[in-house]
């Protein structure tokens, strides 16, 4: 499970051949806490309790993925020797803070378009290696994932399209080789593209780079012609402007920036006097 593989490599990363302290530390029995430092959406659950499981260390939660942080909060109680628990301090933190980040950067988004009935959908611009984890830190932000790779649905980027001479051919072609219930997906920069992609038999069409007039159109169309295609705005979508998008009438926004542009939680652990 990418998990625990995720969580291994942290630890791994950051212990390496050991901890020095470990050498020394006489092994009592400790509590610590976790307290927020500043106001949030928590996530990290799911990680920070397959660590616990892993090197079997007791940990009290809290709050839960979701969750508002207030600046303050305890998030939870780690219980275990000194030595473990000050060995996984710094990896348990930074989940937590890496999660959080994107949670509550997600969650700032959907606030701005909670009067709309529309998907928030992160992109695959994700840091190496952290996709499952940044993906599953949008949705307790509550946003929504789009494809997690290149094997859930097939879209066709200005990258592919430049590749393709008859996208009507190339789509019925695709229909006979990629599996039933996947979709696909056209990505297009204007009206026109939209509506040959939509004859073609997209399922989904993403405008990109387009503006609020012309997406609505494309919107409009739809409703007319197509009603079953899935409409998604995509490219420099931001706090600003997302409203903007939302009131074209589309089904969904994805905006990268929802995971590049999050900015860490921070959170800093303590150990209760005895």
């Amino acid at each position: 499970m990418r998990v625990k593989e995720t969580v291994r490599e942290a630890i791994l990363e950051d212990i390496g051949r050991g901890d020095l302290f470990s050498l020394v530390s006489d092994r009592r029995m400790v509590e610590a806490k976790v307290i927020a430092k500043e106001d949030g959406i928590f996530a990290g659950k799911l990680y920070i309790q397959e660590l616990a499981e892993m090197e079997h260390i007791e940990i009290e939660f809290i709050l839960f993925d979701g969750d508002i942080i207030k600046k303050g909060d305890t998030i939870l109680y780690v219980r275990s020797t000194a030595n473990k628990v000050l060995m996984y301090e710094r990896v348990i933190l930074n989940i937590m803070q890496h999660c959080s980040g994107i949670a509550t950067n997600t969650a700032s988004f959907c606030a701005l378009v909670k009067d709309y009935d529309i998907k928030l959908l992160d992109t695959r611009k994700t840091r190496p290696g952290l996709r499952v984890m940044e993906k599953y830190a949008v949705r307790c932000g509550g946003g929504t994932n789009h494809r997690l790779g290149l094997d859930d649905c097939l879209m066709l980027k200005d990258t592919h399209l430049a590749a393709i001479d008859d996208l009507d051919q190339f789509i019925k072609i695709a229909r006979k080789k990629i599996p039933y219930t996947s979709k696909i997906e056209v990505e297009c920069e204007n009206i026109e593209a939209t509506h040959e992609a939509m004859s073609a038999g997209a399922d989904l069409i993403m405008c990109d780079n387009m503006n609020v007039n012309d997406i609505t159109k494309v919107v409009d169309y739809r409703n007319k012609n197509f009603p079953h295609v899935f409409i998604e705005a995509s490219g420099n979508v931001d706090k600003e402007n997302i409203l903007q998008f939302a009131k074209t009438g589309v089904d969904a926004i994805s905006s990268g920036s929802l995971i590049h542009k999050a900015v860490w939680i921070d959170f800093s652990m303590r150990i209760e006097d005895r």
